[in-house]
């Protein structure tokens, strides 16, 4: 039978209605160049953003049968009939139109029979389930007959808003804020926003400003490396290196002059060990990362001034890659300077070198004599050797176990108090940057920030340690930290019991503080010594037996 052509389905407000169509060529979407793409630039702030053109053309219900896509419906209102219930005529074309409508209604032409009436209303709620099809994909079973439409987010919108926060962030010009949410994108591989980011950070950092602009500086290459997986590379490149030429002091010499850090470390260790060892005559010192041998100079002073006389002390210095690079030689360097520091002092006196990394430390290579008293230092050396997440072999463990074998009188440990060993990338940068801004803001109150060995100092011996943690992963990430509750547990586990600290190097350490200047903290609890700057706690010490 004839059918009439007025016939419309429409839904409510931004709703639709299909109708015949007579020129399929005058429908049709708009091609992908009429959608702009939004746009930024490393070198200017201006940022295009995304932009949606409205679609007022006809869409071909066939063309989204094949694939092309409906602009989402901001509101889509329930379906509903109307109210006088007209019935449907067939349809005899199998083209229609969406076309934005106000209010659904089904208009007919002149039924005959109720029975084909049915069929044409059940082959038109085919075509609308095939609309529903084509415009939401899997999510079209959320569209029902007598329900809602439920629309996805337009992703248009989403960007839009994000580009628009961004830009607020950065006009507000805080560093720290631009730092942690170039963090956050990488974290999740948005490579857009972080290049964005990237040159945004550029503008703002400053080897020669305030600390977080010092910092910024490193974690802003520390990103770049990560990126770019040079960061083990830059890492090796930036050593803390020996005097040359007219140079008085070396880099790490600087630091450990200017910083109260090394000093709380070596001498708490120190005072332990002299207390333990205080009635030997032969001593043997096993020092699992001997670095330049600073530690050991104030040792052996004090033992020399021992009333009954100094005993006989040997060292065996464990040497490591990147100690053995900053030093520009081996360790008989180091066994040179510490020989001839203690024959100035007229203490008897052997150095053991042991040419191999701390996790690959066996027995032998320490040449135990019966006759001595053994004392074990793992100064701000632990956090270098693996455990088990790195290494199957936990050579962490391993390293605690090959200690308590040696049956010492004392063992030391003195480690930076922050937790970066299993931290997920975005917790390891928030630690880091708390961190390293507080040892940065105790540099800045000692030398000037257009100091040449500031800069030096921090470029070569605190950025390396920044680089590392954030651009580096794996194996080749050497900086694992853990807080002293973790190093107690590892201790306890390997069999070792607390060894209290003098009160004699407790005072002495208050005393050292007061040399300078800052708001420097020191706190004694539960068996160890934990100094500060400010509210972040640096460094934390203890002795075991």
């Amino acid at each position: 039978m004839q059918t009439s052509q007025n016939h419309k389905i429409s839904y409510g407000s931004g709703g639709f209605y299909v109708e015949p169509v007579q020129n399929l060529e005058s429908y049709c979407m708009p091609s992908s160049e009429n959608i702009d793409n939004y746009s930024s630039s490393d070198n200017s702030s201006q940022t295009t953003y995304p932009s949606v053109q409205t679609l007022e053309q006809y869409c071909t219900l066939e063309s989204a049968s094949t694939g092309n896509s409906f602009p989402n419906q901001n509101s889509p209102p329930a379906l509903s009939f109307s109210s006088n219930n007209s019935p449907l005529s067939k349809l005899e074309s199998n083209s229609y139109v969406l076309r934005p409508q106000h209010s659904l209604e089904i208009a007919s032409g002149s039924p005959e029979d109720d029975s084909y009436l049915a069929h044409d209303l059940d082959d038109l709620t085919h075509k609308i389930r095939e609309l529903e099809t084509a415009m939401l994909g899997p999510n079209a079973d959320m569209l029902d007959i007598y329900g809602t439409v439920i629309p996805e987010p337009d992703s248009f919108l989403l960007e839009a808003e994000k580009w628009k926060k961004l830009m607020e962030m950065s006009s507000r010009g805080d560093l720290k804020e631009m730092l942690y949410t170039c963090a956050e994108a990488m974290a999740r591989n948005d490579m857009e926003t972080t290049d964005w980011l990237v040159s945004e950070l550029r503008k703002m950092v400053s080897i020669s400003g305030n600390p977080i602009q010092r910092l910024g500086a490193y974690i802003l290459e520390s990103f770049v490396a990560r990126m770019a997986a040079s960061g083990s590379t830059i890492y090796k490149s930036l050593k803390c290196s020996e005097p040359t030429g007219n140079e008085l002091l070396s880099y790490m010499h600087v630091l450990y002059e200017i910083c109260p850090y090394f000093k709380f470390g070596y001498m708490s260790a120190n005072g332990a060990i002299a207390e333990a060892l205080k009635e030997e005559s032969e001593v043997h010192i096993v020092d699992f990362q001997i670095g330049q041998g600073t530690q050991w100079v104030s040792l052996i002073q004090a033992l020399a001034h021992r009333p009954g006389g100094p005993p006989k002390i040997r060292i065996s210095g464990v040497d490591d890659s990147y100690s053995a690079y900053a030093r520009g030689r081996g360790l008989d360097i180091v066994g040179k300077r510490l020989s001839a520091h203690a024959q100035s002092c007229h203490v008897p006196f052997e150095f053991n070198a042991v040419r191999v990394p701390a996790s690959q430390v066996q027995l032998e290579d320490l040449e135990l004599l019966p006759y001595e008293a053994v004392a074990v230092n793992f100064a701000i050396s632990l956090h270098h050797v693996p455990d088990e997440s790195v290494n199957s072999h936990n050579h962490r463990d391993r390293l605690l176990r090959l200690a308590k074998r040696l049956s010492p009188k004392v063992v030391t440990l003195v480690e930076q108090e922050f937790s970066t060993n299993n931290a997920p990338f975005l917790q390891r940068f928030d630690e880091t940057m708390k961190y390293y801004l507080a040892v940065f803001e105790s540099i800045d109150t000692v030398l000037p920030r257009e100091h040449k060995e500031r800069i030096n100092v921090e470029q070569h011996c605190l950025a390396r340690e920044v680089v590392n943690l954030i651009a580096c992963e794996g194996e080749e990430r050497v900086e694992r930290h853990e807080l002293l509750n973790k190093w107690k547990m590892r201790f306890t586990k390997a069999g070792f019991t607390p060894y209290p600290l003098s009160s004699v190097i407790n005072s002495s350490i208050k005393d050292l503080l007061q040399s300078y200047h800052g708001h420097y903290t020191l706190e004694e609890r539960d068996g160890a010594l934990f100094l500060g700057w400010m509210n972040q706690v640096l460094i934390a010490s203890c002795a075991w037996s």
